[in-house]
């Protein structure tokens, strides 16, 4: 008996796969991914793959190389390399698509957003459309968010709670000039360098701070390098689902739907991953009923305290005191933004 269902398990594998050879498929769809598989953004790619796997009845094969492994660490070019079908699919980062699509900057805008209910409005709302919209000008197919968190400050010198706090620290920050501008704005020394540069740069007191959001913080044992961490909910990097356009096009209805289903479905996955001891019990209970996933470090605050780091949590006047001090930041990127997804962005907001 045992061995007939070896032979019947075997013969439904091969059927599978003759059936998307014989569909056109490709034997695997390569996925972009920025991080390793260790933190929540390469978790939310693994379960995104295991989940079109499913869906797809074995049909459509994703495999995410973690680590800008297609891309030999360029990360900043994954919109491109998608939208020409040199790679499928990524999960990646507002960030990284905003020199392609400068809409996507909406979320990098200086002490903008600041909580979970103001960026899901904008995400969910005209403004996140507009985003959508100019990816699929791109040649990119949206399919779902993700998140990275809100990015927080962390450093060797001082406890950060107010700007004059942040005179010339030397903060490493990722290549994007609206990161930059801000910190120039704050009296802050901003340095752009690649991880691995950064910690050694740490270690060797060439580089004082940096900032990333906690679901970072954690895997990479900033405590290690830092004792201040200033909670100031900056900015954020939602993460995008997308696929490139031409070939998710190709696809039939069916297998579009239920990669659809896929990536919304990990998407909330890693959202809830990211949010996790930050929103109270919501993503915690999330993970736990709906995934059946139970948090290693479920009080992430509670954490790096027992870790030995000073955390402040700004107050909404500190807070406030920052967007004064960045506010000349708006006035060159509402422009390169567009100033109509910034209307819509607080639009949204306001709803």
């Amino acid at each position: 008996m045992i061995k007939n269902v070896g032979v019947l398990a075997a013969v439904f594998v091969l059927m599978m796969a003759v059936s998307a050879s014989a569909a056109g498929f490709k034997k695997e769809y390569k996925m972009q991914v920025t991080v390793g598989p260790k933190l929540y953004w390469g978790m939310g790619a693994t379960k995104f793959a295991e989940l079109v796997k499913e869906k797809t009845n074995g049909q459509i094969n994703v495999k995410p190389y973690f680590g800008s492994a297609l891309l030999k660490g360029a990360q900043l070019k994954s919109s491109q390399m998608v939208a020409k079908g040199v790679i499928d699919c990524a999960l990646d980062s507002t960030i990284n698509i905003s020199p392609v699509i400068p809409e996507a900057n909406i979320f990098h805008l200086p002490f903008f957003l600041n909580d979970f209910e103001n960026l899901d409005k904008v995400k969910n709302g005209e403004a996140g459309k507009a985003v959508f919209d100019a990816m699929r000008a791109k040649r990119l197919e949206p399919l779902a968010w993700a998140e990275n968190g809100f990015r927080q400050l962390t450093n060797s010198k001082v406890a950060v709670k107010t700007p004059a706090d942040m005179k010339g620290l030397r903060i490493r920050v990722v290549g994007n000039p609206l990161f930059i501008d801000t910190f120039r704005a704050l009296g802050a020394d901003p340095v752009n360098m690649n991880w691995g540069d950064a910690v050694a740069g740490f270690q060797q007191g060439v580089v004082d701070g940096q900032e990333n959001p906690v679901g970072v913080l954690i895997p990479i044992q900033i405590y290690q390098y830092h004792k201040y961490v200033s909670m100031w909910n900056y900015l954020v990097d939602p993460l995008i689902i997308y696929w490139n356009q031409r070939e998710w096009n190709a696809f039939p209805k069916d297998i579009q739907a239920a990669i659809l289903e896929a990536a919304q479905e990990a998407g909330r996955f890693e959202i809830a991953l990211s949010r996790a001891g930050l929103d109270g019990d919501t993503s915690l209970n999330i993970l736990k009923n709906e995934f059946n996933y139970t948090m290693e470090v479920p009080d992430p605050i509670a954490f790096m305290k027992s870790k030995g780091m000073e955390v402040h949590m700004l107050t909404d006047e500190e807070r406030e005191a920052f967007a004064a001090a960045t506010r000349s930041v708006y006035d060159k990127w509402i422009k390169e933004i567009g100033p109509e997804v910034y209307e819509k962005a607080k639009a949204d907001i306001a709803k």
